[in-house]
């Protein structure tokens, strides 16, 4: 088995883990639901490398990401329910379909992507897919039945959060502004203050739940990601981390050796270095 820039040769090299008797043992038990963490995991290097501007990076994690396509498709062959091909043909029917102003005929393409058009190839697809679903004997409502049921439960957390509240909003179940969140923002603080006292662990968590959930509920009234600000705060902490690590190891101090006021110290010197 050689490398190669040919597609085909990944999907034989999947092929290969996967096979029962010559395989990799590790490849063989696993199964989608195994899989799937480290699906997520790799698309979150593949923005790790774009946020740090690094290309080469960026082109080896589009790899285990492109691995991780063939994974699942390679368990959905031994299923025999679809193979790479078939995910091929579904995502470039879909492209075409959603772009008839591109891939349309000459009165598409001069007409453009017309108002309301995306809303009705939306509704075309989810049709076709509801059929497909009956076809199958399943039940035709694949993400659930209720309102919000469509936001995949796979979402990180914050950004569930964030989609969750912007689908309630499209039906009016919104705060009209900012202000009043922060109002329900410190009574969820006092509810955490109250089950803290209790020593309840399982009202703990609730409570803070319901405080992360606020949270995010402002920053959206502030137009802000919660996910993106997050991870902004967590960068911005491992840098003034960083700066008391140097600063320890140039005194001839270690973070294991250090007291808290001083690295309290360095840390005030972090956020003013900045």
């Amino acid at each position: 088995m050689t490398p190669s820039k040919d597609i085909s040769r990944l999907i034989e090299i999947m092929a290969a883990l996967r096979a029962p008797k010559t395989g990799c043992p590790w490849d063989i038990e696993q199964d989608f639901s195994t899989i799937a963490p480290y699906t997520i995991e790799e698309a979150y290097e593949v923005a790790d490398a774009i946020a740090r501007g690094d290309l080469n990076d960026l082109r080896d994690e589009l790899g285990d990401l492109l691995l991780q396509v063939v994974y699942h498709a390679q368990m959905a062959e031994e299923a025999g329910e679809f193979a790479f091909p078939d995910v091929v043909q579904a995502i470039t029917t879909k492209m075409i379909r959603r772009h008839p102003h591109v891939f349309g005929d000459e009165e598409a393409r001069g007409a453009g992507m017309a108002k309301g058009m995306w809303e009705k190839i939306k509704a075309e697809e989810k049709a076709e897919k509801r059929e497909a679903r009956l076809a199958r004997g399943l039940d035709p409502e694949d993400s659930g039945k209720g309102f919000l049921d469509s936001v995949p439960v796979a979402l990180p957390a914050l950004t569930r959060a964030l989609k969750l509240q912007e689908k309630a909003a499209r039906v009016g179940f919104d705060w009209s502004e900012a202000a009043p969140i922060l109002d329900k923002i410190e009574e969820e603080i006092g509810e955490l203050r109250e089950a803290l006292a209790r020593g309840e662990t399982a009202s703990i968590k609730d409570e803070f739940g319901d405080m992360l959930f606020a949270v995010v509920n402002l920053g959206r009234h502030l137009k802000l990601d919660s996910e993106a600000a997050l991870s902004g705060t967590n960068e911005k902490f491992r840098s003034r981390f960083h700066y008391v690590e140097q600063a320890l190891e140039k005194s001839g101090n270690t973070l294991e050796k250090a007291t808290l006021d001083e690295m309290e110290a360095l840390w005030q010197e972090a956020k003013s270095a900045k």
